[in-house]
Order: structure tokens, then C-alpha cells, then sequence
């Protein structure tokens, strides 16, 4: 993961394997930026906690009271025996408001070390109901985690209302080829429900890029929400079962 501000335009994959299957791929773009380099940013259309055609708003992430961020990600990995290892550059994956609109289900904060050694993965999910939880993902002993390095953790947090709150996460992360990867499979009782897919071809981050990912995508954030319903609604077409949702908060931990 660079330590340069970038943005990442790719495809997202979801694939169901029970007890209905479904699949789709869309495309989307994230903007990957160093989170201690936030002041750094000067771009005529991207507003760093200020309103823009791009902006990217502490207050959508961590603590979401508008603090700042890098604090809370280090008293987090200190709170979780972490902060000597991944002593870096902390770069959060997300997607930015567009004209102060967005709906995020899942930004990764990449935590390296002064090597630029990826040591630890902050998976930070929201759902449509309004609930955050985090995962911090890791080795145990706090080894860099390499390409497609397998990282579980248990499922605590309720995302679809078509599938329980219970089983685990793997996940996987990669960099090669000038890609970024996520592999995410959610698994029940030893069985695979679900597969995600997230690939990413970076670029730095300049207006011109901006640009450029705009108009392949200019409503991705409304679209995102659009695309969550319709894919609700085939599920129900096809008679997958309704669980409900819980709807609280989760707190801030490990997940494991």
C-alpha cells in the first residue's frame, strides 16, 4: 500500500452461494489517502472536511464526531497491543461524498509500519440501517501480513437482513500487477455463504484523475445505495428467507 494519496478505480464482486445464488459485478472508485498527509491535500475540487464536488469528511469515519483520525487509529492499535508494530502510515480506502452524498459499507484502513510493511487492516462496515462496527484484523504475534495471508474474524455485526450474525469473515489482501485486492468470504458453520471480491488499479491522486473517474461514475454514491435495494429485492424474488436486522450500534473492537 503506497503512502501517496491515490485513486483507485476498479470493480466490486459479490457472489452468493446460499441458499439462493446470486451474482453481480459493478464497477465503482475509492480514493486511498495517508492519513497523516490530510492537510497536504490541495485539489480545486476535492474539500477535505469541507463541502466540494469530492470531499472526503473525518466525521464519516472513526469516532464520527469529526476529530481527528489518526489519534483515534492509533489509540486503537495501542488499546489492541499494536502501536509498535504498525508505527506508520495509517491509509484509509473509501469512497468520498459526491456533492455531500455517501453511503460507505465497508472502508479499510491500511496501518503500516515505518517500512511500509502492512502489520495491520481496520474494516470499518456500516449498514443501511445506520449501524458501524469495526474489525481490526491482524496476525496474533503482529507479523506484516502478505499477499493473500488468510485473517479471520468472527461476525458480530449485522449487514444484510438475509443473513445471520453469526459465523466468520476471511479475509485476504494483495498487491500486485499495480492492483489492490480484498478477498472477503463470509462462511456459516464451515460452509461459504458468501464471496466479495474488491480490485483497484491506483492512480495519484490529481484533478485530472478525479475527472476522470467522475464521469465514468457520476452518481456512484446514490448509485451505491440504488444498487444495495435492488439487489434486496431479486433476494426476495428468489424467496431467500427475511432475518430482520438489528439496528444498535456496534461498538469499536477486534470482532474476534
Amino acid at each position: 500500500m503506497s503512502p501517496l494519496a491515490s485513486v483507485g478505480r476498479g470493480t466490486v464482486m459479490h457472489e452468493r452461494h446460499a441458499p439462493a445464488r446470486n451474482r453481480f459485478v459493478y464497477g465503482l472508485f475509492m480514493l486511498c489517502l495517508p492519513l497523516s498527509r490530510l492537510d497536504e491535500l490541495r485539489l480545486p475540487i476535492l474539500g477535505i472536511n469541507r463541502f466540494n464536488i469530492f470531499s472526503f469528511q473525518e466525521r464519516d469515519h472513526g469516532a464520527r464526531d469529526g476529530s481527528p483520525l489518526l489519534p483515534w487509529i492509533r489509540d486503537l492499535l495501542g488499546r489492541h497491543g499494536l502501536a509498535e508494530v504498525a508505527d506508520g502510515e495509517v491509509v484509509i480506502q473509501t469512497l468520498p461524498r459526491l456533492f455531500g452524498h455517501v453511503f460507505n459499507p465497508v472502508s479499510f484502513w491500511y496501518c503500516l509500519d515505518r517500512a511500509g510493511e502492512l502489520r495491520a487492516v481496520l474494516a470499518e462496515v456500516s449498514n443501511t440501517f445506520g449501524g458501524h462496527h469495526n474489525y481490526l484484523i491482524a496476525h496474533a504475534d503482529g507479523r506484516a501480513i502478505c499477499d493473500d495471508d488468510v485473517l479471520c474474524a468472527r461476525k458480530v455485526f449485522h449487514v444484510s437482513p438475509f443473513f445471520p450474525v453469526r459465523g466468520e469473515y476471511r479475509f485476504r489482501f494483495s498487491q500486485r500487477a499495480g492492483c489492490l485486492g480484498v478477498a472477503l468470504d463470509y462462511l456459516d458453520g464451515g460452509m461459504p455463504m458468501l464471496s466479495t471480491r474488491l480490485t483497484l488499479r491506483p492512480r495519484p491522486l490529481d484533478t485530472r484523475a478525479l475527472l476522470a473517474v467522475w464521469v465514468r461514475s457520476p452518481m456512484l454514491t446514490l448509485g451505491v445505495v440504488a444498487r444495495i435495494h435492488w439487489q434486496a429485492l431479486r433476494l426476495c424474488l428468489l424467496k431467500v428467507p427475511f432475518l430482520g436486522a438489528k439496528l444498535q450500534v456496534a461498538p469499536a473492537g477486534k470482532g474476534s
